[in-house]
């Protein structure tokens, strides 16, 4: 199975076209390493209002099983990532956003800090991951393994058989 995935870089700079995005492209960089496939890119400000909206229609368009967002997710006033993300979502999948902090925090106490969300709406996993390009790498090495797994099983897969 091909996971389909769509990347959403979340920054104010960004989308006024001040700066280099890094995380996005790594994202694509490593998913398309992991044999994913990167459907549709974009960046929005920082504007719970633009971040729905493009999750909305990313998820209702069908195009994509997974869409991956980078930034927005710490502790800052403009950092609204997760809250438009459960605005979003039909349910929450908190054990991959557990996975990821777990991980993180092996390498820096400061992923503690991180508000990452994870959940699905429409059948599309959404995975919010920091914008620090170490950050999304380490994020993106701790749920890679379970992620094509995770996207069959939101397909209506069955569970592998434990014995």
């Amino acid at each position: 199975m091909s996971v389909r995935v769509a990347v959403l870089t979340i920054s104010d700079r960004r989308a006024r076209g001040e700066g280099e995005d890094e995380g996005g492209p790594l994202i694509e960089r490593m998913v398309t390493d992991a044999g994913c496939e990167v459907v549709q890119q974009g960046i929005v400000a920082d504007e719970r209002d633009h971040i729905e909206a493009r999750l909305r229609g990313w998820s209702n368009s069908g195009d994509a099983d997974v869409i991956i967002t980078t930034g927005g997710t710490g502790l800052g006033p403009r950092d609204v990532t997760p809250e438009a993300t459960k605005a979003v979502i039909d349910y929450e999948a908190p054990g991959l956003a557990e996975l990821m902090r777990a991980h993180g925090m092996t390498k820096t106490p400061f992923a503690a800090l991180s508000r990452q969300v994870c959940g699905v709406r429409n059948r599309t996993l959404i995975i919010n991951l920091p914008g620090s390009p170490k950050a999304v790498a380490e994020g993106l090495d701790a749920i890679l393994p379970v992620l094509g797994h995770a996207v069959e099983m939101m397909h209506g897969g069955s569970p592998p058989v434990s014995i």
